[in-house]
């Protein structure tokens, strides 16, 4: 029987989706990886490894695309994650809509007209559920990830294996797996996500008909086919040679056959650079069988506790997915979880009427839900849930967040599965087999459940209004004086700083220097390579707030060291007391002090270009004190500058009250910036601030404007001022609690 699919209604439904994503998409960035993505795609960087290579140069291509329309560049990128989750609904709803009329096949019981009309009602529900779901609404509005693109993938692939096995037998089918086979290769250089189709894909061949495997023509075909998915990997050596502003791992290459070997090896051979991106060595790894909250170089092997735990924080995201809004703690058992069994039951049912529908369906579609949910929990081996076991007080075998966009593609794909399972629900609830269109049409009200992710989601994943973070970047930037270093401390304290230089042209005089990745060896040699004289870019005074440009720039780049002195640099323990010139003072290492490569690159940085950068810290904290310069550290708005002086000698500079950091502060500066540069749109008074793991921005500012007015009161300023900067601390206070909503 030939079924011919309703692709009218699959392109409605994806439209539906984009235009929901589209009015609540977010107008700029966000933090995490946003920022390094949308800038990276910008530029044709190289993001951190693997590099996504196919995520770079499609943003690119699609934002050329749209930038005819006279878009912003972040609305550009972020609607891509928008379309390709959209995308992916379309195609998700093709394979449910088959898989449903399967079913209605094997049960001929309402006639003719009701086996077309429930495929699609429930391809519809299934559209409306899985779009959103609350971590799919909330990454397909803005492009934080790339997992949109690998969503994208696995529903193409699905929906190729469906259209396969019903076309198994004619001449030419084999064509269908050789393009699933591209496809899934291909968005195995934007994510390894792009992968997990593959264990559905085998185990339907084998069933259905695994003599196609032996087919000559089309094993050629399937060769072929990896080897044009893996080579789109050799965009990172080329690009990476050219020295792109944002260039993580630099995988360049020697030679081209160095680099064939690595990329078609995935990283086991070949060239040293690529093979480490591919592999993602800087990031080290651990086996799935191993405790990754041990010792890496001596692991134990994973607890039954901790595996336990695991299956228990996915809950912990499965609950959010169907009515987030419903209840603000991010842990299980509140209001939340009737809801959520409701739509674990109904995702279930949706499997059972899989297994009614014809052979096949169930091997595919449960192998796949069994491979995006059992499996990828084992496989992904997290530590502790970032909001989960209170009880082990070690932040450090916590995850550093929440990993819920690691299993976006589970949720949007159980969302289809309830799709299924409530129509499944409205058919029963009719009479089952002996329904009729009366019964049917006085049990429709049911389908309404297909709204409540839309109802309940809607205020934690709406970003339409969002510039927290492009504003985070603009207030610490312009807190820098001109051609100043920058250390910071992780992903909110640089990449919005990336997006805002890369992007929008800001400030880009700054070196941004990532603390971190000063212990690799390519990192320092960059950063030599963009501040020499004739690269160093220059002090705009129209981006450079209460600035105004020095008479000549830096004369020398920020080290004077060479690249061999450089990579000579290791980590240690001092055998003996060691001092470190600074110029006007010397700093005191005793002897037995451990000092990391990053923080004896960061000395060498700070040396050479004391009196020719300004020296600033994105904090008081992390590397300003663990090398003892907290003391020299004034802040000035959201940066805190080196100074190495008598800073009681200054009237300018005041230390505020321990209960507020004690921290010296910048009065003049710290004023003019806070009331003539700085910004804060969707960082005070806000109603929800969904992602608690960044909720110490907002603290941020809320203790800044603290310390304003404790200075104001030390130095007997004026009393309306002091009112003033303690209003405007309580309207951050309001957003650090989680929003006016979201509080805890």
């Amino acid at each position: 029987m030939e079924y011919r699919p309703p692709y009218g209604h699959a392109l409605a439904a994806g439209a539906a989706v984009l235009l929901l994503y589209i009015v609540t998409l977010a107008p700029t960035t966000w933090f995490w990886d946003a920022s390094e993505y949308i800038a990276t795609a910008h530029i044709l960087g190289i993001p951190h490894p693997p590099g996504n290579p196919l995520f770079v140069v499609l943003g690119r291509s699609w934002s050329v695309f749209l930038g005819l329309f006279g878009l912003s560049i972040p609305v550009r990128i972020n609607l891509l994650a928008a379309m390709t989750s959209a995308t992916a609904s379309a195609f998700l709803f093709l394979m449910v809509w088959r898989i449903l009329r399967g079913w209605m096949d094997s049960e001929a019981s309402l006639g003719e007209l009701w086996a077309r009309r429930l495929p699609i009602i429930g391809a519809w529900a299934g559209a409306i559920l899985g779009s959103t779901a609350y971590t799919v609404w909330n990454q397909s509005n803005v492009n934080e990830k790339v997992y949109t693109v690998s969503v994208l993938v696995i529903a193409i692939v699905s929906w190729l294996a469906l259209r396969w096995r019903d076309r198994k037998d004619e001449p030419n089918a084999g064509w269908y797996l050789v393009l699933a086979l591209y496809i899934m290769v291909l968005g195995s250089t934007n994510h390894l996500m792009s992968l997990l189709p593959a264990p559905a894909l085998g185990l339907l061949i084998l069933m259905e008909k695994p003599g196609i495997l032996l087919d000559r023509r089309v094993l050629t075909r399937g060769v072929l086919a990896v080897v044009l998915g893996l080579s789109f990997n050799f965009f990172l050596p080329l690009r990476s040679a050219e020295q792109p502003i944002i260039n993580e791992g630099e995988p360049v290459c020697e030679t081209i056959g160095g680099a064939a070997v690595a990329v078609f090896t995935v990283g086991r051979a070949g060239c040293p650079a690529l093979a480490a991106n591919l592999t993602r060595e800087q990031y080290g790894g651990h086996s799935v069988f191993s405790d990754p909250t041990s010792d890496p170089f001596n692991p134990d092997a994973r607890p039954l506790g901790l595996i336990a735990h695991q299956y228990y924080n996915y809950f912990q995201y499965f609950d959010w997915q169907w009515a987030r809004g419903l209840a603000n703690s991010p842990v299980p058992g509140n209001s939340r979880l009737p809801v959520t069994l409701l739509f674990l039951g109904l995702g279930v049912w949706g499997l059972v009427l899989t297994g009614k529908s014809q052979r096949g369906h169930l091997v595919y579609l449960g192998t796949l839900t069994a491979t995006l949910t059992l499996a990828l929990v084992f496989y992904l081996n997290f530590r502790y849930g970032y909001s989960l076991a209170p009880h082990i007080e070690d932040r450090a075998l916590h995850e550093v967040r929440e990993r819920d966009y690691f299993y976006i593609a589970s949720f949007h794909l159980w969302g289809f599965l309830a799709g299924m399972g409530l129509v499944g629900a409205w058919r029963w609830v009719a009479g089952g087999k002996a329904a009729t269109t009366r019964s049917l049409s006085i049990g429709a009200p049911l389908l309404a459940i297909a709204f409540i992710p839309l109802v309940f989601n809607f205020a934690w994943a709406d970003r339409s209004d969002d510039y927290s973070a492009r504003d985070w970047a603009w207030n610490l930037l312009q807190s820098v004086e001109p051609y100043g270093i920058l250390f910071t401390n992780g992903d909110n304290d640089t990449f919005p700083l990336w997006y805002l230089q890369e992007v929008e042209g800001i400030r880009q005089d700054v070196s941004v220097v990532v603390v971190q990745y000063l212990y690799t060896d390519w990192y320092p040699r960059q950063l030599v390579h963009h501040t020499v004289p004739e690269r160093q870019r220059p002090f705009d005074p129209s981006h450079g707030g209460i600035w105004e440009a020095p008479e000549t720039p830096p004369s020398n780049p920020v080290t004077t060291l060479s690249t061999t002195d450089l990579n000579s640099i290791r980590s240690g323990t001092l055998q003996e007391a060691a001092t470190f010139d600074l110029g006007q003072v010397a700093l005191q290492f005793p002897a037995g002090t451990w000092l990391g490569r990053g923080e004896r690159v960061a000395l060498a940085l700070i040396r050479d270009s004391l009196g020719e950068r300004p020296i600033h810290f994105a904090s008081t904290g992390g590397l300003a004190q663990s090398l003892g310069m907290d003391r020299w550290a004034v802040r000035q708005g959201l940066s805190a500058q080196l100074r190495i002086e008598d800073l009681e000698e200054d009237e300018n500079v005041v230390r505020v009250d321990p209960q507020v950091g004690g921290e010296w502060i910048d009065r003049e500066v710290s004023y003019r910036l806070s009331e003539e540069v700085h910004s804060y749109r969707g960082l005070a008074d806000r109603e929800i601030w969904p992602d608690r793991a960044t909720l110490n921005i907002p603290w941020q500012f809320y203790f800044f404007y603290m310390q304003l007015a404790d200075l104001e009161r030390r130095t007997e300023g004026d009393p309306a001022r002091v009112e003033h900067f303690m209003d405007r601390a309580q309207q951050f206070l309001v957003t650090a609690q989680g929003g006016s909503r979201g509080t805890p």
